[in-house]
């Protein structure tokens, strides 16, 4: 997620840069035009997914320097959506997610690779279950622009990585269960006031 943040940021940067000594900037997500979507293959049948919204989040980002931008994103872990309560029980349980122990997934940047006009690779600190690992999102930035309703700078963007289940202690059952799970992000970001 941060990685994706870093991109926005990169490509606000490149719209609003002058000449003169920039300052970092806050952003702030639109959590209600954000969404983490996950997949993960069940038992070789099927493709189950879900979904967290109601996350909170924000970017720092330098105009000047890009690649020192910063972004960081919480999200209650049962905010979770699989369109079957059943199933959301039994992920959020101790043999998974144990999220009654561990109520928040966040993710903190480390650094930014830039890798193009619109792409960066974030890599960041993702916490979940009560592990934390480094995680690579690989971050497009989808546009930047003053929002045509609220009038103010406006960035959105997409990223993906790939998660194994095991490293965060939530691998049950693989690998029937398919221990990698594929995270596709879509966020958008506002300038804070």
């Amino acid at each position: 997620m941060k990685r994706t943040l870093f991109a926005a940021s990169l490509a606000l940067a490149a719209a609003t840069a002058t000449t003169a000594v920039a300052a970092p900037e806050k952003y702030v997500l639109d959590a209600s035009h954000s969404q983490i979507l996950f997949s993960y293959n069940h038992l070789g049948y099927s493709t189950t997914w879900g979904m967290f919204s109601g996350f909170e989040g924000e970017i720092m980002f330098d105009q000047e320097d890009p690649a020192a931008s910063s972004v960081s994103v919480s999200m209650p872990a049962s905010s979770m959506f699989t369109g079957w309560e059943a199933r959301e029980e039994h992920l959020l349980s101790a043999d998974f997610l144990n999220a009654a122990a561990n109520e928040l997934v966040t993710f903190t940047s480390t650094g930014i690779e830039v890798t193009g006009d619109k792409t960066a690779l974030i890599t960041g600190d993702l916490t979940v279950n009560g592990v934390t690992k480094s995680v690579v999102l690989d971050a497009q930035l989808n546009a930047v622009a003053e929002h045509p309703m609220a009038k103010k700078p406006w960035a959105g963007f997409n990223a993906t990585t790939t998660l194994l289940r095991s490293d965060f202690n939530a691998g049950n059952f693989a690998p029937f269960v398919s221990d990698e799970v594929e995270v596709k992000i879509s966020i958008e970001a506002m300038k804070a006031e």
